[in-house]
């Protein structure tokens, strides 16, 4: 782990997982507050690092202090539940010999009352240590796994942080201290500024990166869906309507339609009343709702009750109450307590005993 000033959050991190690994290192990158002292509580094994700038370089320096076989990275802000625990215990007994890296799940954002994940993405979480993998990148930094067998598990890490301006404003310094010192912005560096303007709502300037992004010889098929989406999204605020349209198509030039991009596009028309066309979409959102890419970034609303509520909507816009109701039905499915929706069945259902037999 590298950790600054996480008093708050640490304990909880370090109870969910001490008893499951054999040793815990903890690089602390100038904290001020109480967080070596926590740490003293589960680990001897705390060393300072003189922070420069560079997330990989931090991790880099952690990994380095590893001794067992295998390294699982956690960030501060991370926790087990009890569910994954038990798995993650199974996994270290019974990990197959020629594995070299196992991929988990991150769960990013959870819902407060079901619990249940609201958007996740997946993770190179545990790492053969002989393998040397290094950490790429200053900010967003990410494991470089090239070579060896990866194995892919249902194993679920839980972000339990927050994201918001203070993030991007210290990300945003990280990336123009970069650049003072002379380094080009180049390949992810560049899609990664572009997400913190668009997150710090700079959206003019964080369309202009995205674009030279999109013409990125070498980016990866699912940096640049996101960046389509981001780039949508942009417009979108810009109130340019047309741009977000055509952001939203270029990302069917690079993979198939995903859920998160035919909801977008479903909701396009739907705002433009244009009802066939959005229940198009919709309808594609639940026809490819398998994750094919390994680190894309889902949204579960868009794979499961949203697609059914906004066809409901559109259906009764032009007067097909039953597909709305049986729509709407499904939707109910995944929130059974939504005001809403039950609210939707209720009228729907006394619609459709009115119409004529």
């Amino acid at each position: 782990m590298i950790v600054k000033n996480e008093e708050a959050r640490l304990p909880v991190c370090l109870q969910s997982v001490s008893d499951l690994v054999d040793e815990i290192v903890i690089v602390d990158t100038g904290s001020s507050d109480g967080t070596k002292k926590i740490a003293q509580a589960y680990t001897e094994q705390i060393y300072d690092y003189v922070w420069r700038d560079d997330f990989s370089s931090a991790r880099n320096f952690a990994f380095s202090l590893a001794s067992q076989e295998f390294i699982l990275w956690l960030d501060a802000d991370d926790v087990i539940t009890e569910s994954n625990r038990q798995q993650l215990k199974d996994l270290k007994q019974n990990l197959e010999p020629d594995v070299d890296s196992v991929i988990m799940n991150y769960v990013l954002q959870t819902d407060e009352t079901s619990g249940e994940p609201l958007a996740m993405t997946r993770r190179n979480r545990l790492v053969r240590r002989s393998r040397n993998y290094r950490w790429i990148g200053i900010i967003h930094e990410y494991l470089d796994v090239a070579e060896g067998r990866r194995m892919l598990s249902d194993i679920a890490i839980t972000h339990r942080g927050t994201s918001g301006p203070g993030h991007s404003s210290r990300n945003l310094h990280i990336i123009e201290r970069w650049l003072a010192a002379g380094h080009e912005l180049t390949g992810r560096l560049r899609f990664h500024l572009a997400c913190e303007l668009a997150d710090a709502n700079r959206h003019e300037e964080a369309a202009v990166h995205l674009k030279d992004f999109l013409a990125d010889q070498e980016a990866t098929r699912d940096d640049l869906v996101m960046a389509c989406s981001r780039l949508a999204d942009c417009s979108r605020k810009l109130g340019r309507g047309e741009e977000e349209l055509q952001a939203l198509l270029q990302s069917l030039y690079y993979d198939v339609p995903r859920p998160e991009i035919c909801c977008s596009l479903g909701k396009w028309f739907e705002e433009r009343q244009q009802w066939r066309q959005a229940i198009y979409w919709y309808s594609q959102a639940l026809q490819t709702s398998e994750l094919s890419a390994w680190n894309a970034i889902v949204q579960t609303a868009a794979r499961t009750w949203l697609p059914h509520s906004r066809l409901c909507l559109c259906y009764a816009q032009m007067g097909q109450l039953r597909q709305a109701y049986d729509h709407n039905k499904e939707a109910l499915r995944y929130l059974p307590q939504d005001p809403g929706l039950k609210a939707n069945d209720q009228k729907l259902e006394e619609a459709l005993k009115a119409l004529p037999d």
